[in-house]
């Protein structure tokens, strides 16, 4: 695959053989809507954030790259954070361990 960064006027130079070809195939019609689709000043500066990249390859005992590959096809960075029934169950959990309960009287 290549990449290329072209100005407008090379944009719209390409774009202007492609339509001169009159009737065009499924390949330059792809072409023509990629040209269409690919304005590098419009594209937004890609932020990951890396720690959490990190943190997950390690507990998945993968490699960056591997986590980075599945957040491109779609998968969510899960939070750091606790969410609140998972906070609520740990409070709950460490208040249900603190009381004390009476010593049983044996039997006689």
């Amino acid at each position: 695959m290549w990449t290329t960064r072209l100005t407008d006027s090379q944009r719209d130079a390409l774009k202007a053989l492609i339509a001169a070809q009159g009737e065009v195939g499924p390949s330059l019609s792809g072409a023509y809507e990629a040209l269409d689709l690919a304005r590098w000043d419009d594209l937004p500066e890609a932020e990951l954030p890396w720690d959490r990249v990190a943190e997950l390859a390690r507990t998945q005992g993968c490699d960056e790259a591997d986590v980075v590959w599945d957040l491109a096809a779609g998968m969510r960075i899960p939070h750091a954070t606790p969410t609140r029934r998972a906070a609520a169950a740990k409070r709950a959990a460490r208040q249900n361990a603190s009381r004390t309960v009476p010593p049983r009287k044996k039997a006689a």
